[in-house]
């Protein structure tokens, strides 16, 4: 019987270090360049620790997308919590501040069947989680509007297409667009303030 490989604990503190290492990697030359003697060499690290912790660069990967869809599950709770959490999830969708993480790592799932399904997998537990508060809030509206998958589509779609030309250095029309899409928001889901007015 073949003994399973030994990997470091993933609450090492080593294996938190070659996961930022990776990320800044990621971050500053793109995910082609993060081999486990670049991240090795970022982190100030053996290539052979990276290995103990991360035996394929797949893993190496991996761990970086799984914090940083725990820190975006953070955002979207913290949105979802909010007193105007549909608001609040559009301004997460909109968000400028990851993309060039998400766009590296949407260019990996191209390639590596494991990131994309990862990703994928993280994509509809959080599409569920949208379903499900817009059809609390919206209740018997949905009827008029329409399927609530469907609203979180559109409003995901729009925020990742601003964040996408924004990356590209395009911002013609992105003012606009936040507008238009705010006065949707409004007319769907009249803001709290405007509620205790009437």
């Amino acid at each position: 019987m073949v003994e399973k490989r030994r990997i470091g604990a993933e609450s090492s503190e080593t294996r938190a270090r070659i996961v930022e290492a990776t990320e800044q990697v990621i971050r500053d030359e793109g995910y082609a360049a993060a081999s486990s003697r670049r991240v090795a060499q970022r982190a100030g690290l053996k290539p052979s620790l990276v290995h103990y912790y991360f035996p394929t660069t797949d893993d190496m990967l991996l761990a970086v997308f799984k914090r940083g869809a725990a820190q975006s599950d953070a955002m979207i709770d913290e949105a979802l919590a909010s007193d105007d959490p549909v608001r609040a999830l559009w301004r997460f969708f909109a968000d400028t501040s990851r993309t060039a993480l998400a766009m590296e790592f949407m260019a990996l799932a191209i390639h590596r069947d494991g990131i994309r399904a990862e990703i994928a997998k993280h994509s509809e537990a959080m599409r569920a989680r949208q379903t499900q508060l817009f059809e609390q809030l919206l209740g018997e509206r949905l009827a008029d509007i329409g399927a609530p998958a469907g609203l979180s589509v559109v409003l995901a779609g729009i925020g990742r297409a601003l964040v996408m030309e924004n990356s590209l250095g395009i911002s013609a029309g992105h003012a606009e667009t936040r507008a238009l899409v705010e006065t949707w928001l409004d007319r769907l889901l009249p803001p709290k303030a405007a509620d205790s007015k009437s």
